[in-house]
């Protein structure tokens, strides 16, 4: 019973997110006479959230990926640089 409410809940937080309708365009007028226009692009609040979770894991990644890289280059600097002071000492 557990694990179907669960694939239930899940199902449904799925559609959730993926629900969205064509945009759409709306002309309000404000008291003093200047109009505003405002585009709904449908998303739901859910989708919109697990879009900005997935650019933030994306983000996250790289710059992980880029520390990881810098460190790297930084390693080999160093055990370049001792491998030319240990020579250095033994000739």
């Amino acid at each position: 019973m557990k694990k179907a409410f669960l694939l239930l809940a899940a199902c449904a937080f799925t559609t959730a997110a993926i629900a969205q309708t064509t945009p759409t365009t709306e002309v309000k007028t404000r008291d003093n006479g200047t109009k505003k226009v405002v585009t709904k692009t449908g998303k739901t609040d859910v989708g919109q959230a697990i879009e900005n979770t997935a650019d933030a894991t994306k983000n996250v990644a790289h710059k992980a990926g880029y520390k990881m890289k810098r460190g790297a280059h930084k390693m080999g600097a160093k055990v370049k640089h001792g491998t030319a002071k240990m020579e250095a000492k033994t000739e």
